[in-house]
Formats: structure tokens, C-alpha cells, sequence
């Protein structure tokens, strides 16, 4: 039995290019009546989201919190990280598409941290990230880290 499940649902409503659905966390309710799209992930998002924004964006939060932890492991906590997500979906051999890339961008605020360091923290953080792992070997995983010290 895992540790913690988590569920969402999904209500599709037409074909692929001209339908569309609803996404909704249910387990934690925090987010409700998302609307997806086949446009949304292959042209114009529209206000409406697609599957490579939600792994976008579980990715950034994932490794935003591994590198929190694995700075203040290293007794060198963060005052401040921004991560973001660039998740890449691109056409696939032999037809369909698929999730070829997830790009980690960090900007931090570290007191007493050189850019050496941070680098070093920011892979390292990248190997213990739950979705980092989920994806690897699948995704082509990249970061990028900048110190921000003044």
C-alpha cells in the first residue's frame, strides 16, 4: 500500500480533435472543472489547460520542495526558490506524440551559498525528485540554477 494516493477524474465529452473535458482533484479539492482540450495542448491554450501543463506544473512543485530539502540538509536553507516547468510535447516516430522533455528552471536566495554549490545542491535535489524519478529515463530532464544572492 503506498504511503499517500492521490486521485483525479476526468469527463471527456466528444472525439479527440473536437471534444473536450473537465479535470477535477478529487482527493484534495483544490482544484475543480478544469477545462482540457486537444487545442489546448497542440496550439493556443485558450484558458483551458492540457496534461503537459499539469506535469509542468507537478514537476516545478516537486522539485521545489527536493531542493528545499536537500539545502537545509545541507544546513544551508533557502530564503527563497522559483522553479518552473517547460514540459515539450512533440510528434512521436511512427505517429501520435509524446512528452519529450521537462526543463527545471531555479532562481534562489541562499545566504552563504556560492553559485558552485547551488548548482551542486540544484542536481543533486533533481535525483531525489519523485517526479524527476517517475520521468526519467522516459523524458529528457534538464535544470538550470541561478543564485540570486545581492
Amino acid at each position: 500500500m503506498a504511503q499517500a494516493e492521490r486521485r483525479a477524474d476526468v469527463v471527456w465529452e466528444g472525439d479527440l480533435v473536437g471534444g473536450s473535458g473537465t479535470i477535477d482533484a478529487v482527493t484534495s479539492g483544490a482544484i475543480g472543472g478544469l477545462p482540457v482540450t486537444w487545442a489546448a495542448r497542440t496550439e493556443d491554450a485558450g484558458g483551458k489547460t492540457s496534461p503537459e501543463e499539469l506535469i509542468a506544473a507537478a514537476h516545478a512543485a516537486c522539485y521545489a520542495m527536493a531542493f528545499a530539502h536537500t539545502l537545509a540538509q545541507g544546513d544551508n536553507p533557502a530564503a527563497r526558490l522559483e522553479v518552473s516547468a517547460n514540459v515539450g510535447l512533440d510528434p512521436k516516430a511512427g505517429g501520435g506524440f509524446e512528452v519529450t522533455f521537462s526543463h527545471l528552471t531555479v532562481r534562489g536566495r541562499v545566504p552563504g551559498m556560492d553559485q558552485a554549490a547551488f548548482g551542486a545542491a540544484a542536481a543533486k535535489a533533481e535525483q531525489g525528485c519523485p517526479i524527476s524519478n517517475a520521468l526519467r529515463n522516459n523524458v529528457e530532464i534538464s535544470v538550470d540554477a541561478m543564485l540570486e544572492n545581492a
